[in-house]
């Protein structure tokens, strides 16, 4: 099927970031488009791509997230399979870009998860990792009871807590994908983190 008359063509993507998109194997050509034109011609600074399936009780649903950092936005890109029909006879995917500009992304959180942290080797930093990216548009709040400290005590001290922001939350691991993606997110996510409150 050729391209509609009248939509804009736009440069291709980086071979890297190509290349990634076809080794997550989730209709790579339309992931490709729809972060083609996200980008509108804007040159890519890092990449991240993360491909994920999950399993429910009737069905087994493939997930890829794009994360593309530019020197002004954070491109993200969601695939998702979604089926309007209650037989599950016909494949649809859905595709969702969101940009946001450097300027409003507040954070960037790494979580090592380290096995047999007494034999750890220096530089390893484990087989796992979190990367969480706050820009506001989710929030969570953790609720705890507070206390005073003293173990005797049974009075209402009220709550304690925290509030995070929690737009994007992606597990990477090495052992599910490969060594390669850790190396992969920690290089996204530097390169993120260099950007980021100016």
């Amino acid at each position: 099927m050729s391209p509609r008359r009248g939509l804009p063509a736009f440069p291709a993507l980086p071979q890297g970031l190509t290349v990634a998109i076809e080794q997550a194997g989730y209709y790579p050509a339309l992931v490709a488009d729809v972060v083609g034109a996200a980008l509108a011609g804007e040159p890519v600074v890092s990449f991240l791509v993360h491909q994920e399936t999950t399993f429910d009780a009737d069905a087994v649903r493939r997930h890829v997230t794009v994360l593309v950092l530019t020197e002004t936005r954070l491109v993200i890109g969601h695939a998702d399979d979604h089926s309007d029909d209650p037989h599950g006879m016909e494949d649809v995917a859905t595709a969702t870009t969101e940009s946001v500009p450097l300027r409003f992304v507040r954070g960037v959180m790494l979580t090592h998860v380290v096995a047999d942290p007494r034999n750890y080797v220096p530089g390893s930093l484990g087989r796992e990792m979190t990367l969480t990216v706050g820009w506001g548009t989710v929030s969570r709040v953790d609720l705890l009871p507070a206390t005073c400290g003293d173990p005797a005590c049974d009075a209402d001290h009220g709550l304690e807590g925290t509030i995070a922001s929690d737009d994007l939350v992606l597990r990477l691991s090495a052992d599910a994908d490969g060594d390669g993606v850790l190396t992969q997110g920690m290089a996204f996510a530097h390169a993120l983190s260099a950007r980021i409150g100016r």
